[in-house]
């Protein structure tokens, strides 16, 4: 056990220390001059509080009215681009409407084209192929056909074409229109955005602060970028726009020049069957003509012939009772078979009968001869009026028929 004298030595704290005098007066007298010296800062301070807060108030009023002017200004600027926009919206709009009326106008031209103008001049080069012998030839009607078939061929090609740089111009067109549908949208969003930020003030509700680490203004784009955007828009619009009006007048010109050669290629192949036709059938007159005349003269060749027989016969009648008589004149006793007078004539008789007997079958030959060529030369007219009449059945019936369904128009 510890002793009573060790637990006293623990209990008992050891006693206060002891200040002079001085040190008195020293402490007194700095706690007055800290007690001044705070006063002083105090004083300070609240007035530099007062300043600051005044400051700050009129920085904090003036940050939010240039706020809000350039709110109103950037309210004004995208207001002013949209307008812009839809201005020009309206006129590429416009553009393809007017571009699709065009392609529809190309469309119909085309199909009038190929729906049944080739076709038809492709079939009467082959309904001709079906001519006969001499009139199968290679006149001014087949090359005017082969030349339509080009000029139709050639006018397809170029429709087409332009066909297809209408169709390009339109997709530019409402790809622009895109693009700009897009920006609008854009700014409406924009304008509605900034809109109700100009409305909100200082003691609206619903203000928030943020707590976030991410920046607050996480824009990227500058103002230069942001108004090339719209810039260009209206550039590339402009153009594509540019581009189009030429292209319509471009258009007419082409669609009206392609029908006025398919028009004029189409009355010269016309005239040219015309002129075959009447050239056939002045031909086919004069076959006809001839035809008469051949026939009337081998009617009359006939009858020539079957007078000459007649003629010969008779002499053979005269040749007959000549050499009766001279073998009736044999039977003369003695004497009186003299060569006599009567005798002389007869013999001259009998000589003058062979020589025209021999004579009138020397005609009946050629009259035989020339009747046979009359003849012949019938046939031939009467084939060439044949193939004549199957030619003006083939040009003026089936081809200038078939051709009547022919119709170009300047849609």
């Amino acid at each position: 056990m510890k002793s009573y004298t060790d637990q006293a030595s623990i209990v008992v704290p050891p006693p206060p220390p002891r200040f002079t005098l001085n040190e008195w007066h020293l402490n007194n007298t700095f706690r007055y001059q800290c007690s001044v010296a705070q006063q002083e800062l105090a004083d300070s301070l609240l007035s530099e509080s007062k300043r600051v807060c005044e400051l700050t108030a009129e920085t904090a009023k003036t940050n939010k009215e240039e706020t809000d002017h350039r709110l109103k200004e950037k309210l004004e600027d995208i207001d002013f681009r949209k307008k812009e926009l839809l201005r020009i919206r309206k006129e590429v709009i416009l553009e393809i409407d007017a571009l699709s009326t065009y392609k529809g106008r190309i469309m119909d031209a085309l199909s009038s084209v190929k729906r049944n103008a080739l076709i038809i001049c492709e079939k009467c080069l082959i309904v001709r192929e079906h001519r006969l012998g001499i009139d199968l030839v290679h006149d001014q009607v087949e090359a005017e056909l082969l030349k339509e078939c080009d000029v139709i061929k050639g006018t397809e090609i170029l429709l087409t074409r332009i066909l297809e740089q209408t169709q390009e111009q339109i997709r530019r067109l409402k790809a622009t229109l895109y693009y700009m549908d897009h920006d609008l949208e854009d700014k409406e969003n924009n304008l509605r955005i900034d809109k109700h930020n100009l409305t909100l003030k200082e003691t609206s509700l619903n203000l928030s602060l943020y707590h976030g680490t991410s920046r607050l203004d996480p824009s990227t784009i500058t103002l230069n970028e942001w108004e090339m955007q719209t810039n260009n828009n209206i550039i590339s619009a402009s153009k594509e726009i540019n581009s189009a009006r030429p292209m319509r007048a471009y258009i007419d010109t082409i669609i009206k020049q392609t029908i006025d050669d398919l028009n004029s290629q189409k009355n010269a192949t016309d005239e040219a069957f015309r002129k075959r036709i009447e050239e056939t059938k002045e031909i086919k007159t004069k076959l006809e003509v001839q035809h008469s005349e051949i026939m009337r003269q081998a009617s009359e060749m006939t009858r020539n012939i079957t007078q000459i027989e007649k003629s010969i016969a008779e002499k053979e009648g005269y040749m007959a009772l000549a050499h009766t008589r001279l073998g009736n004149r044999c039977q003369r006793p003695g004497l009186e078979l003299t060569r006599d007078l009567v005798e002389t004539y007869l013999v001259k008789e009998v000589h003058d009968l062979r020589e025209i007997v021999k004579e009138l079958q020397q005609t009946l030959c050629e009259a035989q001869a020339s009747l046979r060529y009359l003849l012949k030369t019938q046939i031939q007219l009467e084939e060439d009026i044949n193939i004549k009449t199957n030619t003006l059945k083939i040009d003026e019936v089936d081809c200038m028929t078939l051709r009547q369904s022919m119709s170009y128009y300047a849609y």
